[in-house]
């Protein structure tokens, strides 16, 4: 048995670990919350789907690799200590995402400037993959016995806070670059874009700054005292057949479903507002942070609560929910926001022009026209791209598309809806860090729980706003159509978990 740790030192464990993860979350989810622009920047202009797709393939690789992350950093957390390993990966997080703020555009190097951006997007995930495991035993084993759920809950937020602060830094940025609205868009997709990335050094400086003054963990120490740490963690992780097992229960009977609530809830809501439902780029992110502003505080709510009724149920109930809401509530989304038959326009029209030339001899030409209709809507249609081959007489090709701003009433009850996605993502989440960090022994814990966790999130949950795109543009009719993805996996993580997982709360048993 440990004991409890003082009221004020857990405080500053809280603290000093959670500004690091949220740190750490904000650089990996900028480049999420800037996705169109940064299709924009990296890569060819003349098919903007394809951008698109090839931006959010890029996104979900920093995914992919964050159980390569969790190996290598997990190892060395089990090795050689919790402080020291998610120092190390806080700092290449900040480095990594300073250093995409500095990349040239696709005009300036060409494909070079994609390349790097995938290098740059890889060492993220490595990052933290390393980091969330590490934060969260760190937190774990400070706690005292019994109330695991509640305090790991305060790291569970760091995540959605990161997002939070991310989608903030870009709205403040966008705003104050010019006061003419139209003037100020234009400079943040040139440049302006880049200020969220470089900004993260300052934040990444002050919180090293923090941690460096942190203590190890209390649990870790002691093991290390004594001479039981252990000398191969990924051996007697993923060696041992009981640990193993656990591994396996952890990944497919729980975070596989966790992670795709967690992405669906948040990015992919973003994502399709944005382009299914064509929300214009202020409406869909401020929509997003009053969700998650109203929403966060359940996080430390169901974690609490797991401490007395266990974690099985919250977090399986979290994923029944949305295998049986999902459709209804993003159909309910695209209603809201969907054009009327006819467009009675109230308002009178404004356009704006803009003319590209592209390095190889090509112009695209912009053209904006904004005007709002009888119901409340305002309308900008966009022609985003009018190619001329080198003679501007000869168009090749184009294409127009539509974004909107809806009236205050339709704004509230978008918010509405997106609040209960993330109610849903805090009940699958909130409780999970306690859940992992009870499965697995002291010595191999980073190791064990990092593992599970970041295939599940990283691999199923990260490739959700990929995926989902991806099926509605084969089936572009069916605009629900990429909600079959989660469903699908949640759904079975909801069985493997219902069946196989125990609802035990037993927060010594490994200590």
């Amino acid at each position: 048995m440990k004991e409890p740790t003082g009221t004020t030192n857990l405080r500053q464990v809280i603290w000093a670990s959670s500004l690091g993860t949220l740190i750490e979350w904000y650089d990996f989810y900028i480049f999420g919350s800037l996705a169109t622009v940064i299709a924009s920047q990296f890569f060819p202009k003349t098919d903007p789907t394809a951008a698109l797709l090839a931006t959010l393939a890029t996104f979900a690789a920093g995914f992919i690799v964050r159980p390569f992350g969790a190996l290598v950093f997990g190892r060395l957390g089990d090795l050689i200590g919790r402080k020291y390993t998610f120092l190390l990966t806080l700092v290449i997080m900040g480095g990594s995402t300073f250093a995409i703020g500095l990349v040239p555009s696709y005009t300036s190097i060409g494909f070079a400037a994609p390349i790097l951006v995938l290098v740059l997007r890889l060492l993220q995930g490595l990052a933290l993959g390393g980091e969330y495991g590490g934060a969260a035993t760190y937190v774990a084993e400070h706690a005292p016995p019994g109330q695991r759920g509640f305090y790991t809950a305060w790291i569970q937020t760091t995540a959605t806070l990161g997002l939070f602060v991310s989608l903030g830094v870009i709205l403040i940025t966008r705003h104050s670059l010019d006061s003419d609205p139209m003037a100020s868009i234009a400079k943040f997709n040139d440049r302006g874009w880049r200020v969220p990335f470089l900004v993260s050094i300052l934040l990444v400086i002050v919180s090293v700054y923090i941690r460096l003054k942190m203590q190890e963990s209390p649990l870790f120490a002691k093991l290390k005292n004594e001479g039981r740490t252990s000398t191969n963690p990924l051996k007697e992780s993923f060696g041992h057949k009981r640990n193993l097992k656990m591994v396996l229960l952890a990944l497919f009977g729980a975070t596989m479903g966790q992670g795709v609530v967690w992405y669906t809830g948040q990015f992919y809501a973003q994502s399709f507002l944005e382009n299914a439902c064509k929300l214009d780029f202020d409406q869909s992110r401020t929509i997003l942070i009053w969700a998650i502003l109203f929403a966060t505080p359940f996080f430390v709510v169901f974690g609490a609560w797991s401490d007395r009724v266990g974690r099985k149920w919250i977090m399986l109930g979290g994923m029944l929910l949305a295998v049986l809401t999902y459709r209804p509530l993003f159909g309910a989304m695209e209603r809201a926001t969907a054009l009327p038959e006819h467009w009675p326009v109230a308002a009178g029209s404004t356009s704006q022009e803009e003319l590209q030339q592209l390095p190889n001899g090509d112009r695209l030409r912009k053209r904006t026209e904004a005007f709002d209709l009888a119901n409340g809507m305002h309308v900008v249609g966009i022609t985003t791209d009018t190619l001329f081959q080198h003679q501007p007489e000869t168009p090749s090709k184009s294409t127009t598309s539509i974004t909107k701003s809806v009236p205050t009433g339709t704004y509230w009850k978008l918010v509405g809806i997106v609040f209960i996605l993330i109610i849903y993502v805090t009940m699958v989440y909130g409780p999970i860090a306690a859940f992992l960090v009870e499965l697995f022994p002291t010595k191999i814990r980073y190791t064990s729980m990092s593992l599970p966790y970041h295939i599940g999130n990283g691999v199923f949950g990260g490739l959700t706003p990929f995926i989902a795109t991806l099926l509605t543009t084969m089936y572009a009719t069916d605009k629900l159509v990429g909600l079959w993805y989660p469903i699908i996996i949640a759904f079975v993580c909801l069985v493997i978990g219902a069946l196989y997982i125990s609802n035990r709360i037993d927060p010594d048993v490994n200590d």
